[in-house]
C-alpha cells in the first residue's frame, strides 16, 4: 500500500510540474488532449489492457493476479487524481520552469523506487509493472533496463497516433527523457538500496 501511494504521488508530481511525465502517464495525458477523457480513467483503461496482456504473457489464466492488478490500478488512478488536485492547489504548475524540472525528475525517481518495492514484494502491483516484471524474468534473463525499454514501445505508438489528431505532444519534456533513460537503472538501484532485505520472489502463478 505504501508503494502504491508513493507511485501515485510520483506520477502526480510529474503531471503537475508539466516538465515531462513517465512515458505511460505522458501517453494518457496526450489521449486526454486528443479525446477529452479524464486522465485517471485513461490510466485505468491502460492498466486494464496491461492486465489482459499479462495473462497472455504468462500463458495461463491467473485470476488472482488479474483481480489484484485491477484493484491496484483502480486505487492508483484515484490517488493520481487526488495528488494532482492537491499539488495543483499548492501551486506547483505556477513555479519557475527550473524548479518544476527538478520536481519532475523527483517524481520519476519517486515512482521508480515505488515500482522496485512492490515488484519485489510481488503481492499485487500495477499491471504495467507486472508486465515489465514478467518480461524481465521470463523473457530477458533478469535485465531490468531491457524490459523497461520494450515496455516503452506501446506508449510511443499511442503518442504518435494522438499527434496526428492534435498536432502536438504534451507531457513530454526533460522528465520524460529522464524516465526513458533512467527507469531501468533507478529500479535496479532501488532494488539494492531501498529495503535491501526485500528480495524478488517472482512467480508465474500467484498463490
Amino acid at each position: 500500500m505504501f508503494s502504491l501511494v508513493l507511485n501515485a504521488c510520483g506520477n502526480a508530481l510529474c503531471i503537475t510540474s508539466n516538465v515531462g511525465s513517465g512515458i505511460w502517464t505522458a501517453s494518457a495525458v496526450n489521449m486526454n488532449e486528443a479525446f477529452g477523457l479524464d486522465v485517471g480513467l485513461l490510466l485505468f483503461l491502460i492498466g486494464l489492457i496491461n492486465a489482459i496482456t499479462n495473462q497472455l504473457l504468462i500463458r495461463r489464466l491467473d485470476l488472482k493476479r488479474f483481480v489484484g492488478e485491477i484493484i491496484f490500478v483502480l486505487c492508483f488512478s484515484y490517488f493520481v487524481d487526488l495528488f494532482t488536485a492537491a499539488f495543483t492547489t499548492l501551486g506547483i504548475p505556477s513555479l519557475p520552469w527550473l524548479v518544476r524540472m527538478f520536481i519532475s525528475i523527483l517524481g520519476v525517481s519517486t515512482f521508480c523506487v515505488a515500482i522496485s518495492i512492490y515488484q519485489r514484494a510481488n503481492l499485487f502491483m500495477h499491471p504495467n509493472d507486472d508486465t515489465t516484471n514478467i518480461l524481465r524474468f521470463m523473457y530477458l534473463k533478469g535485465n531490468a533496463t531491457a524490459s523497461q525499454l520494450i515496455d516503452f514501445v506501446p506508449p510511443i505508438v499511442i503518442m504518435a497516433i494522438t499527434f496526428t489528431i492534435t498536432h502536438r505532444v504534451d507531457a513530454v519534456n526533460v522528465g520524460t527523457f529522464y524516465s526513458f533513460l533512467m527507469n531501468g537503472f533507478l529500479i535496479a538501484t532501488a532494488d539494492r538500496l531501498v529495503f535491501p532485505k526485500l528480495v524478488h520472489n517472482f512467480k508465474i502463478k500467484r498463490d
